[in-house]
């Protein structure tokens, strides 16, 4: 028979201090997945310093903006090394041209990664070729910077997800982000071999960002980022998130 191991007092303390120490660390290591989303075109100044603080305050990833505000985004994170991510190609449907000048004007203003929306017509119409070169002139345009493909639009299929994800993988962009359901993510992941990450967008709440990072998300865009912070210090033993 085993001989029971029986822990004195101050021993479990320790030990109970020490699982809250690597629990503590494994939700730093979390919230360090999300992108705080402040892209909406609602966003206005009070709103964008708001995201940045809670950016900066959760260790996030990044910083989404649309490119009015790149300029402004990089000043409110101040010495932070946050890094400022700018949505471009608005609707899908803007030139190519004008999403390569988008593009340079944001990296010169201080964005590091730029998340590209593809032409929405050319995704459900198969246009395959037409969406290779859009990433590669665009990918030219950014440079050594981080260039991820939105393929986010809710009313595209897998399919028409899938055709992007090729898209990405033939222009050489890093990434792809694509709605927060698990089976997007899977299909991604599937589709480029490994050789681009994939990101969700649209999280909501900390069970379907641990869903999806289970999946194989590497990373998360969502505009509730103190809720999810909150959510997972709560779960621990009802702590609340650092002020």
């Amino acid at each position: 028979m085993e001989e029971e191991c029986i822990l004195s007092a101050a021993e479990a303390a320790e030990y109970g201090e020490f699982k809250r120490a690597r629990r503590e660390t494994e939700i730093a290591f979390t919230l360090k997945k999300l992108i705080v989303d402040a892209s909406r075109r609602e966003t206005d100044r009070v709103a964008l310093k708001k995201a940045c603080e809670t950016a900066v305050k959760l260790n996030a990833s990044a910083l989404l903006v649309s490119p009015v505000h790149v300029a402004m985004a990089r000043k409110l994170k101040g010495k932070s090394e946050l890094p400022v991510c700018c949505l471009v190609g608005g609707t899908g449907e803007s030139l190519m041209s004008l999403k390569k000048t988008e593009a340079k004007k944001a990296v010169r203003q201080g964005a590091k990664e730029i998340r590209l929306v593809l032409c929405y017509s050319q995704l459900t119409g198969g246009g395959a070729a037409y969406l290779k070169r859009e990433v590669k002139r665009v990918r030219k345009a950014v440079r050594k910077g981080t260039l991820i493909v939105s393929l986010e639009d809710h009313s595209l299929d897998e399919e028409e997800v899938a055709l992007g994800v090729r898209a990405a993988v033939a222009g050489r962009a890093n990434a792809v982000c694509v709605r927060g359901e698990t089976f997007l993510v899977m299909r991604a992941i599937e589709e480029s071999a490994g050789r681009l990450q994939v990101e969700v967008s649209g999280v909501e709440n900390a069970e379907q960002l641990r869903l999806l990072l289970k999946a194989g998300a590497v990373r998360a865009t969502t505009e509730r980022g103190e809720q999810i912070a909150g959510e997972l210090y709560h779960a621990l033993d009802g702590q609340k998130a650092p002020q």
